[in-house]
């Protein structure tokens, strides 16, 4: 991993990468109230067929070291990255905003699609792996995910970028 000081203008130090993990670890609930500006949203960014950026939040799980989310792919959000992997997802916590630049992958492993289901129940969406055993099912979710079945997605990070949001501030971005 290379890490780069994006505040020695200021005399800050490096952000640690281990704490915006240590942080993402502790949970991002997107109850209001939960913390980040007033909860925590998490937003993804696909490239549309023309090049412009597509943007919309998605109720995502820090889990393993890496974000995941689950949609439709007949979605705009589905389509676009049935294209093109690239991606971004970007949240604000209480700590620091940060913005994880990568790709993505579509996971239909039964095991890993059980468990970020139990993970999701867990956080108050009553979601449950479909009869495929590779994707998600439940009485609801957001508009935007479209009809179920949700496939799981898995963001593979190349590089995050975090500013400090609390004393002493700073920014880093590191490439992995």
């Amino acid at each position: 991993m290379d890490t780069k000081n994006l505040a020695d203008l200021y005399e800050l130090p490096a952000l640690d990468w281990s704490s915006v993990t240590d942080r993402l670890d502790a949970g991002c609930d997107q109850a209001p109230g939960s913390g980040g500006p007033d909860r925590h949203t998490t937003w993804l960014t696909t490239i549309d067929p023309d090049g412009s950026p597509h943007v919309t939040g998605v109720g995502s799980l820090w889990v393993d070291g890496c974000f995941w989310f689950e949609t439709g792919q007949t979605t705009r959000k589905g389509r676009n990255l049935a294209r093109d992997p690239r991606c971004t997802v970007a949240i604000a916590t209480q700590e620091f905003d940060l913005v994880v630049e990568g790709t993505v992958e579509v996971v239909t492993d039964r095991d890993t699609v059980a468990r970020l289901a139990a993970a999701w129940a867990e956080g108050g969406w009553p979601c449950a792996v479909d009869e495929s055993g590779t994707a998600l099912t439940a009485p609801f979710s957001a508009p935007s995910a479209g009809a179920p079945p949700w496939s799981v997605y898995r963001v593979i990070a190349r590089s995050a970028c975090a500013v400090a949001t609390v004393a002493p501030g700073g920014a880093t971005r590191w490439t992995f």
